[in-house]
């Protein structure tokens, strides 16, 4: 036990005591301003804002199960002697001396970043290892003249704290890591605003949590503008979504956008699935740009024959020449389609207001003849409103209009893009194949008239991208729409890239980014989550699909190597459900997923129900069951304490990127992984 354990729980205690009182302040504030009935409408807005900014505040104060301070720095006497406790929040006394400091001042840099060669002004750091608000260690680094020479740089800093954390067992939601961020982390976590940034980091290396930081980093830092103009971080799909929507709330940051690429769209009729390898990829190329344009293209026509109308004792005229005429200036006019239709209207009623034999008023006649089904025909004939749904089924539901946007598809694609068209455009359920299409098309298309505010597309002042190495050409210029600024932060692995679209190396991703500044790139080595002995069947993988790449180096040296069992699955000695049920007696209150190929998911559920297993499958509220049953596709950037996967050899050949899928059922678990096949094992783990 160390010294001094009693007296710096005390000091916690102290600083929970200051928290406290923070929330009462803050419910305070609302009795500024008290509105009685026949109050003024400023006192009503005012009475809103303190309430707005109370609730603001009382959300960032609510820590939940999570501990409050992780550490101390001691400075030296040359810049004060000054002592900082390092917390998830700022805290401050009654006369606003500062209990608690905020993880993401500068002066906490010094706790992440101080090494024996460059101590930063540090005496001291104190790393604190706690539960809840009970301090359970102290584990202290001294920086002085003996302790320079004998420390090494990249010695991991906290190691006791951090083991401790490592070791927990997981809930099933991603967890922050803001009292043991190492050095390199920390360097990505603070990195200028502006620009891309860049981030390849192997499995269990931290970087979706890295990245996670850094939009609270940066939230905290540059304030303004960054609150108004918005941080959205964007996930491969809802359950990783699910999986991470803990960690910015921890940290004191709840106002962040969180979306899969589904969502940019409508999270009510674009879901997560995508289509198959072949149509996904064809989907994702930038030639669906030109594509898109020209399907817009077609629905712009002048009129096929002279347009006649009766008004009063007259006929009102228009030409299909001067319809060409009008539709021909309207491309020339306009960057989107929508918002020439009313200028369409304009001209086609001023070409027929000139067209009678006396002198007729254009606005007027509009205003007349606008709900006539001969006019309305004829205009949506000309220049249609359209919504990207619209456009989409329309096209999609026939080959000819899918040859006219392309006539270099082939037959195959052509047959690939096309669908029946549906009655209602607006209740098709399109895919996250389609996501990029229908963004597409609503940038060329544009809002509808008078729809500006709600069909606009938003754009932030920062993006954090997870999985990019995944996307496609189509979602990345989707991504770069959003874009204000160019700023953002993209994460991922070429080594796990298993889409239609997976990438090989960064330049063929950031090609595709904003390039208003240069790009900082950074890499990710030591790994956190997998032990050393799972880490080294997973790299004779990771040899095979990515021999460029440096597998990370583990901190965790010990643990168990992976077990293989030969056995049919249904085996009721050796089979699947014997091993998962050795694997959660071994593991006591972690979590554990099954991982397989998409095609066996049925196949499975169906062996654990007849064997009375409960298990859970994955949904948007994340991994809540102890055993999960998981396809492989959606298992990355999750982890759990246990892995049992399931025949690799099927996984290994059901896609194209067979071998990079099973790496990833290879390093989802942080303490053991067993790997079940009844046929033979692919060569790469012979």
């Amino acid at each position: 036990m160390h010294p001094e354990l009693e007296v710096e729980q005390a000091y916690v205690d102290k600083a929970y005591f200051y928290l406290e009182s923070a929330r009462l302040r803050a419910l305070d504030l609302t009795d500024m301003v008290e509105v009685g009935r026949g109050g003024t409408n400023q006192a009503r807005f005012e009475k809103e804002a303190i309430w707005e900014s109370v609730a603001g505040r009382l959300e960032e104060l609510d820590l939940g199960e999570a501990a409050l301070i992780f550490g101390r720095i001691d400075q030296e006497e040359g810049l004060g002697g000054n002592r900082f406790y390092i917390g998830r929040i700022g805290v401050w006394n009654e006369t606003q001396d500062p209990i608690v400091v905020d993880w993401r001042a500068p002066v906490a840099e010094a706790f992440y970043r101080a090494t024996g060669p460059e101590p930063m002004g540090l005496e001291r750091r104190r790393h604190f290892v706690s539960r809840r608000r009970q301090l359970l260690a102290i584990e202290d680094e001294l920086f002085g003249d003996i302790e320079r020479f004998r420390d090494e740089s990249k010695r991991l800093r906290g190691e006791g704290a951090l083991i401790a954390a490592l070791e927990t067992e997981r809930t099933g939601r991603l967890g922050d890591i803001v009292g043991t961020i190492q050095a390199e982390q920390d360097a990505i976590i603070r990195a200028p605003l502006a620009g891309v940034l860049s981030v390849q980091g192997g499995p269990g290396t931290g970087k979706t949590v890295v990245a996670l930081h850094r939009a609270a980093y940066l939230l905290y830092t540059h304030r303004f503008p960054l609150e108004g103009q918005g941080v959205l971080v964007v996930g491969p799909n809802r359950l990783f979504l699910a999986y991470i929507e803990q960690v910015l709330p921890s940290l004191g940051e709840a106002g962040v956008e969180m979306a899969s690429l589904a969502d940019l769209i409508d999270r009510a009729w674009v879901d997560d699935r995508r289509d198959a390898e072949e149509i996904s990829r064809l989907k994702g190329d930038l030639r669906m740009v030109r594509f898109i344009s020209r399907a817009i293209r077609t629905r712009q026509r002048p009129l096929r024959e002279d347009f006649r109308i009766g008004h009063g004792v007259q006929w009102l005229y228009l030409s299909a020449e001067k319809s060409a005429e009008i539709v021909s200036e309207a491309r020339r006019r306009f960057r989107t389609h929508n918002a020439a239709r009313r200028f369409v209207e304009a001209e086609f009623f001023q070409a027929l207001a000139l067209s009678g034999r006396e002198s007729l008023d254009p606005k007027g006649l509009a205003e007349r003849l606008r709900g006539d089904i001969q006019i309305r025909e004829a205009l949506e004939w000309m220049w249609p409103v359209l919504t990207p749904a619209q456009l989409l089924n329309d096209c999609f539901g026939s080959r000819a209009l899918i040859r006219a946007a392309d006539s270099e598809l082939t037959e195959r694609e052509v047959e690939a893009l096309y669908r029946p068209r549906s009655k209602i455009a607006e209740e098709v359920r399109w895919s996250a194949s389609d996501a990029s299409l229908l963004d597409e098309a609503r940038a060329a298309l544009g809002a509808r008239p008078g729809r500006r505010d709600l069909e606009a597309i938003r754009t932030y002042g920062h993006i954090v991208v997870d999985e990019i190495q995944d996307l496609s050409p189509m979602d990345l210029r989707m991504l770069e729409r959003r874009s204000l600024n160019g700023s953002m932060t993209v994460v991922g692995d070429i080594a796990q890239a298993t889409g239609a679209w997976a990438h090989n190396d960064w330049d063929s991703i950031l090609e595709h980014l904003p390039d208003r500044r240069p790009v900082n790139q950074y890499e990710l080595t030591v790994g956190y989550r997998i032990p050393a002995p799972l880490m080294d069947i997973a790299t004779k993988v990771l040899v095979k699909v990515a021999p460029d790449l440096t597998p990370p180096r583990s901190v965790r040296s010990d643990g168990e190597p992976p077990t293989f069992i030969s056995a049919q699955l249904d085996d009721q000695q050796n089979g699947l459900v014997s091993v998962i049920k050795e694997e959660l007696n071994t593991v006591g209150a972690g979590n554990l997923a099954v991982i397989t190929a998409a095609s066996q998911i049925e196949e499975i559920e169906e062996l654990l129900s007849t064997n009375k297993v409960d298990f859970g499958r994955p949904t948007r509220a994340g991994l809540d069951s102890s055993v999960t049953v998981v396809p492989v596709g959606l298992v990355k950037g999750l982890e759990v304490d246990a892995a049992v996967v399931v025949e690799p050899k099927r996984i290994a050949e059901e896609q194209e990127q067979g071998l990079r899928a099973l790496y990833v059922a290879l390093t989802r678990a942080t303490k053991r992984v067993a790997i079940i096949y009844s046929g033979s094992l692919p060569e790469v783990l012979c």
